[in-house]
């Protein structure tokens, strides 16, 4: 199937200054590699790459064998925060064990970057919260690479980019903060828009603090409705769809929307629901407002 065969992905495609996505539709530890290089990213200095851990029990996270090689090209330090929840993540030591049994203590340093407590950014102009409250190791990096597994959230609808960048980096207090859209008596219950825009306020702070030494990735591999942060998660769908690079992480989230909607595997339903039924795009709408970047793209196959 050619790109021209994705009529949702053309819908968000014109042709003037707009920000390049490219897709692959392989998906190996190679193809992580060449599409970095191909996009052009030029991290510098200590290199922190972003990913997700993987609540125990879970198993579609992306694994410690396909990104070691990106993870040794950067020669980076893979970086985690605690979580809000209650479970094997919640609390360093625990968390640390989980890094060494699924495999990233192993190819790489690791960081609980709120081990030793969190840093405050401020969010001007932040619809939601004036304040990202992000793990205290977060100064110890020079560089970021967001390497997102795109999935399904029961809360945000989906995760990518914009998620593994707010919720992901923020301390386990930071994300209690964003959950609650600043309201910690809220974190389950606040107002699902609020929540969202919440979000892309925290993205606003990791963008300006590191400026142009950031870079995005997300795959779209094990296309569950729920979250690596489910230690049960509902088995994927829909086929796999590749991997997807940008300098833009509004344009990057959307493009893989898209992908997913304009799929002709039957199995996107599930999917689709979770994501309008959580009215998933209003990140994307909140992101692009904040000037985090641009709903519109072109999309590049390499």
């Amino acid at each position: 199937m050619e790109i021209g065969d994705f009529k949702g992905v053309q819908a968000h495609m014109r042709k003037d200054k707009l920000p390049e996505v490219l897709f692959a539709r392989k998906i190996s530890p190679e193809e992580l590699v060449r599409i970095y290089k191909l996009a052009g990213f030029k991290l510098g200095g200590k290199v922190a790459v972003k990913l997700h851990s993987g609540e125990p029990g879970g198993h579609n996270f992306l694994q410690a064998e396909f990104v070691k090689p990106i993870v040794d090209l950067l020669k980076g330090t893979v970086v985690e925060c605690n979580t809000a929840y209650e479970g094997r993540r919640s609390k360093t030591e625990d968390h640390m064990q989980v890094l060494r049994e699924h495999g990233f203590a192993a190819i790489a340093p690791v960081d609980i970057m709120d081990a030793e407590g969190e840093l405050a950014l401020d969010i001007k102009d932040g619809r939601q919260i004036k304040k990202n409250y992000v793990g205290k190791n977060l100064s110890r990096y020079d560089s970021i690479l967001i390497l997102s597994h795109f999935k399904g959230h029961i809360m945000g609808g989906f995760g990518g980019a914009l998620k593994n960048m707010s919720i992901g980096i923020a301390s386990a207090h930071g994300k209690a903060h964003i959950h609650g859209a600043g309201d910690l008596k809220k974190i389950w219950s606040c107002e699902q828009d609020k929540f969202l825009e919440a979000m892309a306020d925290a993205d606003k702070s990791i963008v300006e603090f590191f400026g142009k030494q950031i870079a995005y990735i997300n795959v779209m591999v094990n296309l569950s409705i729920d979250c690596d942060c489910d230690s049960n998660p509902h088995p994927p769908e829909m086929a796999d769809i590749g991997i997807l690079a940008s300098s833009d992480p509004v344009a990057l989230d959307q493009a893989c929307v898209d992908l997913i909607y304009a799929s002709p595997d039957k199995g996107k339903a599930s999917l689709i629901k979770r994501m309008e039924d959580r009215h998933a795009v209003h990140i994307l709408e909140a992101a692009e407002s904040l000037g985090i970047g641009s709903r519109k793209y072109e999309l590049k196959e390499i």
